[in-house]
């Protein structure tokens, strides 16, 4: 950890977080060592399908309350605490479950959306989850579930607590404004991340005079770019994750340890 913070020591950080940042508050990941594998849903099968979307409502309204109710973990406090100090200019974050502003974080750019947020795919309104939460739940009384374990995004397994053969009943409603499709606001695998999105996370980076990894794999090109474009710029890379990264042979500093470890250290460190 010395290492860690020798390095850190006025320099400007930017952060890059990922699903390992967000598993000690209980939010499952893909990759990490206790990862199960799973298809995630797909963007085209998603926009293209409505036997698709059913099922990922369904799923998703099973699975909402427990990301809803999900707290920050050390991880996150330690990140807010050393931007509020100034040693930290901002979070890049791959993660959906707008658990940095839940810990006080402000210069935030969501790389992938968040499941906060619902929009309409016909004329792009934007409504909050937990407001369409409620119309799920209104328009499907019988799939009212306490608890339920859940998926890396956010939804629920079928089948566990629900038998799959009830999805044929299952309603999706519609926009309210214009009677469209409802999507989360998040980039499902195979979607695009928006221009202004990516602008906005360059933007913070250029800001960076070390780029912080926490709890990322690298494995999505989404987050490596900017470890890549790092290194072409010589600007020194640390690497805090359970397991090896993509991004290791770019990295002056790898740490295989828990976010809620490190990142408490570190601005502990630093106060």
């Amino acid at each position: 950890m010395q290492d860690l913070v020798e390095l850190a020591r006025g320099r400007r950080v930017v952060a890059l977080t990922g699903a390992g940042c967000s598993t000690e508050s209980g939010i499952p990941d893909y990759r990490g060592p206790t990862a199960k594998p799973r298809a995630p849903m797909q963007h085209r099968e998603f926009v293209d399908r409505a036997d698709m979307r059913r099922r990922y409502w369904a799923r998703s309204l099973l699975g909402w309350p427990r990301i809803a109710g999900a707290q920050p973990n050390a991880g996150h406090v330690a990140l807010a605490d050393l931007e509020r100090r100034g040693v930290l200019a901002g979070i890049i974050t791959q993660n959906v479950d707008s658990l940095h502003h839940k810990a006080g974080s402000h210069q935030i750019v969501e790389l992938h959306g968040s499941l906060a947020r619902v929009r309409c795919l016909a004329c792009g309104d934007m409504t909050s989850r937990d407001q369409l939460q409620r119309r799920l739940l209104d328009a499907n009384p019988t799939w009212r579930v306490a608890e339920v374990p859940i998926a890396p995004d956010g939804d629920a397994e079928l089948g566990v607590v629900v038998d799959e053969s009830r999805l044929e009943d299952f309603q999706v409603v519609a926009c309210t404004a214009c009677g469209g499709v409802l999507m989360p606001d998040v980039v499902f695998f195979g979607g695009s991340v928006p221009k202004s999105t990516l602008d906005a996370a360059w933007a913070l980076f250029d800001q960076a005079e070390l780029l912080l990894v926490a709890g990322s794999s690298l494995t999505v090109f989404s987050g490596y770019r900017f470890v890549r474009r790092a290194a072409e710029r010589a600007i020194p890379v640390a690497i805090v994750n359970l397991g090896p990264t993509r991004g290791d042979p770019h990295a002056q500093l790898r740490i295989d340890e828990r976010c809620g470890i490190a990142l408490p250290e570190l601005a502990r460190a630093l106060a």
